[in-house]
This record gives structure tokens, sequence and C-alpha cells, in this order.
């Protein structure tokens, strides 16, 4: 799953990715969609 960064619609990309354009604008740059997990660490 992943996020275009003109239009921020969801969009999901086929196994073929020779082209990469979001499909409801045209742009090419699209952010892989991360989880809303957030991790804590302790520091030592």
């Amino acid at each position: 799953m992943y996020v275009c960064m003109r239009c921020g619609k969801n969009v999901e990309l086929d196994e073929d990715f020779k082209k990469i354009r979001c499909p409801f604008c045209g742009y090419k740059v699209l952010m892989k969609k991360r989880s809303g997990a957030v991790k804590t660490v302790k520091a030592r």
C-alpha cells in the first residue's frame, strides 16, 4: 500500500512495477504507507 504525495490517496501497485504513477492524478512520487505502531526503546 502506497500514498500519493500530491493527492494523498491510497494506491495499490501491481506486481508490474514498470510504470509507477498515481492512477488518480498521474503523479510519480509515492510513499510507502507505514503502520501506526510506535516502538519505544529503553536507553541504557
